[in-house]
Formats: structure tokens, sequence, C-alpha cells
């Protein structure tokens, strides 16, 4: 068996720019992404307070970029929309390494949101583009895999400035996000889509309307509830850590970075041994490890303090299994079950369940974190068991073909 077959990688020949375009985007999206709120704070000289209320409103306000998205995509392309998004994204990081005017921070940071939004919005449909046949599910875990790799060694260089003082590392920071995202939107540039499915058919005539499609709204719904599971392990982990468990702050830094190295080497692997199984039992596995997750984090208050530590990383293990599983597998299905004709407006929609998940994960740890330090992982637990019961539902309605069977 060849060796890129075995691990799980697709044929990635004549498409290297995109696989590094990937890659450098995430890069610097890991140095600036996690120096943005403090360069608000110290260069740009805002209360922190107002710097937070900007990124949570510019946020809100790219909240309808892929219903926008939803509408173009399959009339000029995903691949366009990705390179205008990175050059969009790159003129907002220009602006905030000049700018320190409360409303030129807030305009860029309204361009940087919704690049983000379209993005994610028109990425999964150019890589179903650029995938050789039954190579669709390969070319997700890879991407996925070096976006992952690309943000961790971003987020190692952001640690890397951080030993500096002065406006110096956050001013190097925003610049490098802006020569990535330039330099991957040139990369794009030279990207050739030999599979593109929008030159076959007009994607206004018989496309279904994606409002009457309840089995995919469901979906979506569940979805976002396994995206909210995700998210609330980055929000919710330094804080517990730091206000409720007897252990080291510094172990939070190793463990979620742990858990990018999971995400950086294993999907492929993860599709390699699960894409002849239903993608929708993936899932529900995927849902059920989350709510052990949940009970295991939970636990940890009412442990002795010498087994904290371990406990900790036992569950961070189950919740690294299940994110990996969700990471490699929750865009293949969305992808399998869209219809041929509207494609890439269904996948563009699909993105509102992470973006829901983002709006929501802050407001719902804090809110349970503060009635009882037990509730934000018990009420996640409870979540995970109904997206997962949710998908066994689904099961009935939705195609064979597309979810794929056990063999």
């Amino acid at each position: 068996m060849p060796t890129a077959s075995a691990l799980g990688l697709p044929t990635i020949r004549g498409r290297f720019p995109l696989l590094a375009a990937l890659m450098i985007d995430s890069f610097g999206g890991g140095c600036a992404g996690p120096l943005l709120l403090l360069y608000f704070v110290r260069v740009a000289d805002l209360p922190l307070g107002t710097a937070g209320v900007l990124l949570t409103v510019a946020t809100l306000f790219s909240i309808a970029a892929p219903a926008a998205v939803g509408v173009v995509i399959d009339k000029v392309g995903p691949r366009n929309l990705v390179i205008g998004a990175q050059f969009a994204q790159g003129l907002a990081f220009v602006g905030f390494f000049f700018g320190r005017s409360l409303w030129l921070l807030f305009l860029c940071a309204l361009v940087m949101t919704t690049g983000q939004r379209v993005f994610w919005s028109a990425i999964f449909s150019l890589l179903t583009d650029v995938s050789d046949p039954g190579d669709r599910d390969r070319w997700f875990g890879l991407g996925g895999m070096m976006q992952a790799a690309g943000f961790g060694l971003g987020a190692l260089a952001a640690g890397a400035l951080l030993a500096f003082d002065g406006d110096r590392p956050f001013l190097i920071a925003m610049a490098v996000n802006a020569i990535t995202f330039f330099l991957a939107g040139v990369l794009l540039l030279r990207l050739h889509v030999a599979h593109s499915r929008t030159a076959d058919a007009d994607a206004n005539q018989g496309a279904p309307l994606l409002r009457k499609d309840k089995a995919f709204l469901v979906l979506i719904g569940a979805n976002t509830i396994l995206a909210l599971c995700t998210m609330t392990m980055g929000v919710g982990l330094p804080v517990y850590v730091t206000e409720a468990l007897p252990a080291p702050k510094w172990i939070v830094g190793v463990l979620l970075a742990a858990i990018s190295v999971v995400l950086a080497t294993g999907q492929t692997l993860v599709v390699r041994h699960t894409e002849k199984r239903r993608k929708t039992h993936v899932l529900v596995l995927a849902g059920l490890l989350w709510v052990v997750w949940g009970v295991l984090m939970a636990g940890l208050l009412h442990l002795p303090d010498g087994l904290v530590v371990a406990g900790l990383v036992l569950a961070t293990m189950v919740f690294a299994f299940a994110d990996v599983l969700h990471a490699a597998t929750g865009n293949a299905l969305a992808a399998a079950v869209a219809p041929k004709v509207g494609h890439g407006k269904y996948l563009s929609y699909w993105q509102y369940s992470f973006t829901f998940a983002s709006v929501l994960a802050p407001g719902f740890f804090a809110q349970l974190f503060e009635v009882r330090r037990e509730f934000p992982w018990l009420a996640i637990s409870l979540l995970a068991l109904v997206a997962a019961g949710t998908i066994v539902a689904l099961e009935r309605v939705l195609p064979d073909a597309a979810v794929g069977r056990d063999r």
C-alpha cells in the first residue's frame, strides 16, 4: 500500500498552493489572534471593556456573511471568494498596524470578522472542488491538519514575541498576519480548480430551498452543539484551572497545545480508518465521548488534590479524541448530504453552526460557571447527548449514499 494512502492522504499533485496557503494563513492567525485584544489595550490605548465590545459588535455584524456567500458562491466559485477574503483580511491588519482611532479600529475589525466568515463559508466548497473522486473526506482531513499545524506554529511565535517589552511585539504580529494573508491570496491565484461543480449547472435552476430542507437544518442544529463542545474547552479550561482547581496554571498551555498536536497530526489517519464507516456513526461517537468528557471535567472538583492533574490529562485525552473525530467528519458529512445543485450554498450555511457556537460559548460558560462550577461541564454533557440522539434520529431520513455504510 502506498505510504500516502496508508496515512489517509489524498493526491496533492497540482494543489500544493492551496495547502501552502492554508498553513501560511493559519500561521498568521496563530501569531496575531491571541495578541489582538492586547494590541487594542496596549498599543491603541483602548479600555479592555471597550476593546471587547468592539470585537463583539464587529462579530455580530459579520453574522450575515454566510448567507451572502450562499447567494453567490455557486455563481462566482469558492476559489474567488476565498481569495477575496484573504486580501480583505490582509487589508484589515494593515489598518490595525497603522490605526489608533476607535472608528478605524472598528472598521478594520468588521472587515476582519466578515472576511473570516466568508473564508470559512467557502473553503470547504473549494476543498470539494479540488478533490479527486473518492478523496473529498481526505482533503477535509488534510486541510484541517495544515491549518492546525500553522496555527500551532503561529501561537508559538506569539509566545516568543511576548517575551519582549513595549509595543513592538504587537506591531510585528499585526504586520506578520497582514503579510501572510496577502501571501496566501497570491498563492491561491496560482491554484487551478479542475473539478468545479459550478461550471456544470446553473445553481438558480432546480436548486432545492434550504429553508424547506428540515433534515439539513436539524443537522446544522446538532452540529452547533458539537461545535459548542469544541469551543467550550478553549473558553472554559483557562478559567476552570485558574479559578476552581488546585492545578498549576501552566498546564493550560500544555493541554491546549496537546490538542492542537492531535488535530495537526491525526485527521487524515482518522479519515483513513473511518471512511468506510457511516459518517453519522462517527459523529455520534464524538458526541458520546464529549458526554464522558463533560462528566470527567465536572468530577475534577471532587478528586483529591493529588489526582487533579491526572484527571485533567485523562479528560483532555477524551476531548481530543472526540475533537479529531468531529473535525475530520462533520464537514465531510455536510458536503456529502448537500445536493449537487446549490452545493456551495448548503456548505456556506453549514458554517452557521460554528458561527452560533462561537457567539454562544463565552456567555454559556460564564453564566453557568457563576451559578455553580460544575454546571457548564454537566450542561455540555447533556447537550452533547442531545446532539448524538438527534443525529441517530436523522439517519432515517439521510440517504445511505451520502452518509456512507459500515463495511
